[in-house]
């Protein structure tokens, strides 16, 4: 029996060394193996896939978070007594994690693709396992510290369903070919079966979830309700210092058509605004009463909070990275700022024929003006010359007193308990005001407020819902924004949805036939007729000549031991005879 030994040539293979080599620090064509995965490779796999998916839940949190990153920070605020930018080193962090378990799971799926054995390096093991326990870590903080945020993600699918539905259906479309070229193989398992039906399973599933969708911007472009009003919250703290006359000038000039801000009484009586119960983040009061800087603010006269400076903080600190794009001027006027009065800013609102909201912060019961306090706010109200029916009074308590005055609730109530009290209007909470409610609220004549509002795609979510008003910390951003981010009607969605899924189903069964073929064909293929005079001559430069023994079954063409099979020099082949080889 004679043994074949011949000569292959292979080339190079620079993808193949480049996927391989990074993944699994595999470079040599000898460490790689197209055999099977180990057990513990697949489960590493799998945490590889974990790790992704979640970084990519995380990513977009944050994504849509940015709406209110402005409370996230005072949350800390609040917690560590210092202001920081928090968002920075999560976002720098989440950035960089994201990018790297994103890397790893594209050379994880060209592997699978090229039939080459997973071998994950240790160094990437250590990484995943890293940015694993770093995201859920996350989680857990921010569950803990801003739980409440977690309701922005399904508000914000309102917006982008659509988008990531297409962007899913393309995903899954695309992995189809793995899935067809495991489960059409000759081997049959049960987790071949497994893997199909879950395949088919979301496959299903996503050509169906659009059915689940409530996206208010899916309508009627004739029946888009007039561009919601924009109230200053807080002026616009992202260009001045908040609740300065700076601040509230700067939102006036950027389409503003209210003011709101939040009312602190003094102990002698005279309404100011102030957000925290302290004065130690927005002024400068450790250096001016270092031993009272933890003392609540409504324990100071106003002599005292007149005296310090409430615009150095901002330029210090610049807390929304906007202070660069300020003018010598406007820094020196925000550098000059005091606190701010009830009376000053109610005077401004009037000569600009706008309105104003206030969240007054009822004193101590320790306080000396605890009994009064409604009547000091009522009179700096009237002091300031603005009409009682452009003033909205939050919270909505002693109902009975608060006469000529807008009425407003900041609960959601239902449409009887809210003709009970006698109240029309209501301020909410992004995430407390669903699309149905919104439409039931309008309904029965009741007007909506919603807060806070400072990116565009939840500005245009508002605008499509029919919301009259929104209350933003961003009204320079909101401005630019003439017309909802998108618009779209229901026929057409329903075309592109039908569409979409008929364009992927015919590619899925088109990669599962191709596959099929494709397999059968290499069912059919025999080693032995391979043709080695087929292979083109190439000089040492082009290719590397590499010897492989190639072990063949025996001979079943009737080729006897006493032939010889010639293989020609010239070709780059030894010959061999009966004997062995002859040169």
């Amino acid at each position: 029996m004679v043994k074949h030994q011949p000569l292959q040539v292979y080339e190079k293979q620079v993808f193949v060394s480049f996927v391989t080599g990074i993944y699994g620090c595999r470079w040599k064509r000898y460490q790689r193996s197209q055999d099977d995965s180990s057990k513990w490779e697949c489960a590493w796999f799998i945490i590889l896939c974990s790790s992704f998916f979640l970084l990519l839940f995380w990513a977009y949190f944050w994504l849509v978070a940015q709406n209110d990153f402005n409370d996230f920070n005072w949350s800390v605020y609040n917690r560590s007594g210092e202001w920081r930018d928090e968002t920075i080193p999560i976002l720098a962090s989440t950035t960089v994690g994201f990018s790297y378990i994103t890397f790893l799971m594209i050379l994880a799926l060209f592997h699978i693709s090229l039939g080459q054995q997973l071998n994950l390096y240790w160094v990437h093991k250590i990484g995943v396992l890293a940015t694993l326990l770093t995201t859920i870590s996350g989680v857990i903080s921010v569950d803990d510290l801003w739980g409440d945020e977690w309701d922005i993600l399904l508000v914000s699918l309102q917006s982008t369903a659509p988008f990531l539905h297409i962007g899913a259906l393309a995903t899954v479309t695309a992995i189809s070919w793995l899935v067809a070229g495991y489960v059409v193989r000759r081997e049959r398992s049960n987790f071949q079966v497994m893997v199909l039906v879950t395949y088919i399973t979301i496959l299903l599933a996503l050509y169906l979830v659009p059915l689940t969708f409530t996206c208010p911007c899916i309508m009627d472009r004739h029946s888009l309700k007039h561009r919601p009003d924009i109230i200053g919250r807080r002026g616009a703290p992202m260009l001045a210092p908040e609740n300065t006359m700076v601040s509230f000038n700067r939102a006036l000039q950027h389409g503003a058509t209210s003011l709101e801000a939040d009312v602190t009484l003094s102990v002698d009586g005279v309404p100011f605004l102030m957000r925290d119960r302290t004065l130690r983040r927005t002024t400068d009061v450790s250096k001016v009463f270092p031993s009272r800087k933890h003392e609540d603010a409504s324990f100071f006269n106003w002599t005292e909070i007149r005296s310090l400076n409430a615009g150095h903080w901002f330029l210090e600190s610049d807390p929304y990275w906007t202070v660069e794009s300020l003018s010598a001027r406007d820094r020196g006027r925000i550098g000059n700022q005091t606190v701010c009065s009830l009376v000053e800013m109610l005077r401004l609102a009037a000569r600009a024929n706008g309105s104003a909201m206030l969240n007054i912060r009822k004193p101590p019961a320790e306080h000396p003006r605890y009994r009064s306090w409604f009547m000091d706010t009522l009179w700096a109200v009237q002091k300031a010359g603005i009409s009682q029916k452009r003033v909205t009074w939050t919270p909505d308590t002693d109902r009975g007193r608060v006469r000529g005055f807008q009425q407003t609730a900041n609960e959601k109530l239902s449409i009887a308990e809210m003709k009970h009290r006698g109240i029309t209007s209501l301020t909410l909470h992004y995430s407390k005001a669903s699309y149905r409610e919104i439409q039931e609220y309008l309904a029965n004549n009741v007007s909506v407020t919603v807060y806070p509002v400072n990116e565009p795609w939840l500005y245009s979510i508002m605008w499509c819902s029919g919301v009259p008003s929104v209350s933003s910390d961003a009204p320079q951003v909101l401005q630019k924004v003439p017309y909802p981010i998108w618009l779209m009607s229901q026929s057409a969605y329903g075309f592109i949805w039908i569409a979409s899924d008929l364009v992927s189903l015919a590619i899925v069964i088109g990669i599962f036939c191709f596959q099929k073929w494709k397999m059968s064909g290499m069912q059919n293929y025999n080693p032995e007729q391979i043709m080695l005079s087929a292979v083109t001559r190439r000089t040492s430069r082009d290719v590397n000549i590499m010897k492989e023994k190639l072990i063949f079954s025996e001979l079943n063409n009737g080729l006897s031991s006493t032939e010889e099979l010639s293989l020609y020099p010239e070709n780059g082949y030894a010959r061999y005879s009966h004997g062995g080889p002859s040169r």
